[in-house]
């Protein structure tokens, strides 16, 4: 742990994605305690209020939507969806795609072939229409659709998990350590769990981090087309949708939660990237 903080705070780089992160988990976890109003109390006589530096009320800082609801409150409570989400969806992503990783690198032959190709023909189809796909086929109502998209983006997003793993655990298998636990006559389930596993966890957790970004992004652009979380469960994308009407007129309906989504994906891909150097081994020699 002190090796860690030693190495992140002699990043600048490393120590902003992680801030961001953090700002971003705090938010999502006090979102209720934080947030000033109710995300979904509208009141039509404050429609359109500016930020407060433009207006100079204090008491919606970042203004009011169409619907006179608060951006900041919307925004805070936004952040929440959009951490379960990408956490929910990477976790389902790595479960499917370590396992297949797994089982293709180690045992090879006739079920990597066929697993390899239906990876690589997944690999051709774009991650977000894959997803409108999935979405399309499956429905989504107004209950259920949270752990719907949690689950059609974590079916969507396992294929990155599956080609990485695959790859280190063809190199793993080769190495003398492996070879002296046949020798010895353990069994395969022990080798991958002992030897395998251990070994490749640091990409996981790199994986994991990157693909966070790539799920909040996917879950947006679904709100967005009105196929993602349905109301009155706020989210960003769903924000964008309903500001995108009123850009000429009141910019910072889709201004706010776009910024949010870029700084949230680029803070988890700039704290990966860090994450990456850190765990590889080449760049502790």
């Amino acid at each position: 742990m002190n090796n860690f903080l030693n190495r992140l705070k002699s990043s600048p780089v490393g120590i902003l994605g992680f801030s961001i992160i953090i700002i971003v988990f705090f938010l999502s976890i006090f979102s209720e305690i934080i947030s000033p109003y109710d995300p979904n109390q509208y009141n039509l006589r404050m429609r359109y209020i500016p930020p407060f530096w433009i207006s100079g009320d204090l008491n919606f800082i970042l203004g009011t939507d169409q619907l006179g609801r608060d951006m900041l409150s919307r925004l805070i409570y936004g952040t929440r969806i959009s951490v379960i989400v990408g956490i929910g969806g990477v976790i389902v992503s790595m479960v499917i795609g370590v396992f297949i990783g797994l089982i293709c690198g180690f045992y090879r032959g006739i079920i990597d072939a066929i697993l390899s190709r239906v990876i690589d023909t997944l690999m051709s189809i774009p991650f977000i229409l894959l997803a409108i796909s999935i979405v399309g086929m499956v429905g989504i109502s107004g209950n259920d659709s949270l752990i719907v998209i949690i689950v059609v983006l974590g079916l969507t997003g396992w294929i990155t998990f599956a080609r990485v793993i695959r790859a280190e655990v063809l190199s793993i298998r080769e190495k003398e350590y492996v070879e002296s636990a046949y020798a010895i006559g353990q069994t395969n389930f022990l080798i991958i769990i002992k030897h395998i596993l251990p070994n490749v966890i640091p990409y996981i957790i790199v994986l994991s981090t990157l693909q966070i970004a790539t799920v909040i992004i996917a879950e947006s652009s679904l709100s967005f087309l009105g196929l993602g979380v349905k109301p009155p469960i706020v989210t960003w994308g769903s924000m964008l949708a309903d500001g995108r009407d009123h850009l000429a007129t009141s910019w910072w309906l889709a201004t706010f939660p776009g910024l949010a989504i870029t700084f949230t994906t680029l803070g988890l891909i700039i704290f990966g990237d860090w994450l990456r150097d850190y765990l590889d081994p080449k760049m502790n020699t």
